[in-house]
């Protein structure tokens, strides 16, 4: 079997042909059928793609800003050409429906879109002297080249969260997308070829992170590191960029709680609870894990909380484009979430819907599973303390709103919050008190170009998306001239 297209890693502007070496299996998950094959990549591979990097740096740096924002341009406008193609490949590798994965790949244009324009707008300062005899002068340059590392459930927009503003800085790059879901990734950088970057400026090598991955963030010539995954991988890579003092952007693991008020719009809260609990069969960092709802409106939140969730659709992304959930990513997922409901069961927690795969000829094939609803839960339960991801949510009630934010606050994580009240004085105070980086107000709208995207505590270090993001990618540097006058 051959891969698609039958080119694969992406080195110095050059796609490498498959030779003899290990492949890497790329499984539909929806079928459970291996269709496509790509050659596993190598420390080799990686010090070939850092070095390109480190060749290519010095010319793109010096590139004005305006260059690198009209290079940007070209990439939208070549993904908007391919925005159809890349969903496509994106559906049959990771599961979900044709529909979520052009969003996907529609935000990730938002993304080379907004950075395009601030690469033409990247600004020093020069800050007041103590002497007129002297002057000072602030300058921002980029870092260097960058390891950008993006997981399963989001490749194409989480890379882009990390190439748009790396190219904007004037850093090079060099990507690694997860073994798993590895086709849509080199498609978008069948683009970035397109939009003709010079060689060496983007870089793509696959393989797993415990050689290619290791590899990659020990290199010397890699300056910082940007990833997206699990908390424990993040500890990792923090013990692995220390050999050699590497800067990090790292995003990591969320378990989100929704906080319903007393106040709120219930019909509202219901519609948004389920659709950010179970979007993505809830494999998402800022998915929502657990939910507090007041005591007095508990029975009819979790009524229409029910009824929602029993309605949505499930199926093959590709055969239903408009469904709402598609299969989880793969086995191991599927068991992990079984073990979190069985673990609530057992320690009391009752069973609303769910916890079972669909019934059908359809779903004999694939990792399907209803979305699950549990109730009567509490914190000794790992579904409650511990990131799931996967289609579970369960719903906790709540006398006084401070109580829910205590329970919120009982984390290791702290990537984004929800709240639904109709008092917005009192949600601007809740939302002070919770710790996270972000807090959704009546909404559940994820990360987006414009405004910052950061875990506190556990869930990471660093910011993604906005200026702030930007400033990940460049560091500044300190002028200071004394007049010969």
């Amino acid at each position: 079997m051959m891969g698609i297209g039958g080119i694969n890693i992406y080195i110095n502007g050059n796609w490498i042909e498959e030779d003899d070496r290990e492949k890497i299996e790329v499984l539909n998950p929806a079928t459970e059928e291996v269709f496509a094959e790509l050659p596993r990549g190598d420390e080799d591979d990686v010090d070939k793609a850092v070095r390109a990097a480190e060749r290519a740096f010095e010319g793109w740096r010096n590139k004005s800003g305006e260059e690198r924002g009209s290079y940007l341009d070209d990439v939208v406008e070549l993904l908007e050409t391919e925005k159809d193609n890349i969903a496509r490949n994106l559906t049959k590798e990771q599961g979900k429906s044709l529909s979520e994965a052009k969003g996907e790949v529609s935000a990730s244009i938002r993304a080379f879109r907004y950075y395009a324009r601030k690469a033409r707008n990247i600004e020093g300062r020069i800050p007041p002297t103590e002497s007129d005899e002297v002057r000072s002068f602030v300058e921002k340059e980029p870092v260097g080249p960058v390891a950008a590392i993006s997981p399963w459930n989001y490749p194409v927009l989480l890379l882009s969260w990390k190439l748009a503003p790396a190219l904007a800085a004037g850093c090079t790059v060099v990507g690694k997308p997860a073994t798993k879901t590895p086709l849509a990734v080199r498609e978008v950088f069948r683009s970035l070829d397109e939009a003709g970057l010079p060689p060496g400026v983007v870089n793509l090598v696959f393989g797993p992170g415990s050689t290619v991955g290791k590899a990659l963030v020990r290199h010397d010539g890699i300056r910082k590191v940007a990833f997206t995954g699990q908390t424990g991988t993040g500890r990792q890579i923090m013990r692995d960029a220390s050999t050699n003092i590497k800067e990090l952007t790292l995003e990591l693991g969320g378990h989100c709680p929704l906080i319903v008020d007393s106040d709120a719009k219930i019909d509202d809260a219901v519609e948004a609870g389920v659709y950010r609990s179970f979007r993505n069969m809830g494999q998402i960092c800022n998915s929502i894990n657990r939910i507090y709802v007041q005591e007095n409106v508990y029975e009819e939140f979790l009524e229409e909380f029910v009824e929602r969730a029993s309605k949505l659709s499930i199926a093959n992304g590709i055969e239903d484009p408009d469904a709402d959930l598609g299969p989880m990513l793969d086995e191991s997922g599927l068991e992990k979430t079984k073990r979190h409901i069985e673990d609530a069961l057992d320690k009391g927690a009752e069973l609303e819907y769910g916890g079972e795969p669909p019934e059908g000829e359809e779903y004999s094939k694939g990792y399907f599973f209803k979305p699950t609803v549990l109730t009567n839960v509490n914190h000794d339960m790992i579904v409650m303390t511990e990131e799931t991801f996967g289609p579970v949510a369960p719903i906790m009630k709540f006398a006084e709103v401070q109580e829910a934010v205590e329970y919120s606050n009982d984390s290791i994580y702290g990537l984004v919050a929800y709240l639904f009240t109709e008092d917005l004085e009192k949600a601007y105070d809740i939302a002070e008190d919770l710790e996270y980086g972000t807090v959704g107000v009546n909404n559940v709208s994820g990360g987006d170009a414009p405004y910052p995207y950061s875990g506190w505590k556990q869930s990471g270090l660093g910011t993604e998306l906005s200026e702030e993001g930007l400033n990940e990618y460049l560091k500044p540097k300190h002028i200071r001239a004394k007049s010969l006058r």
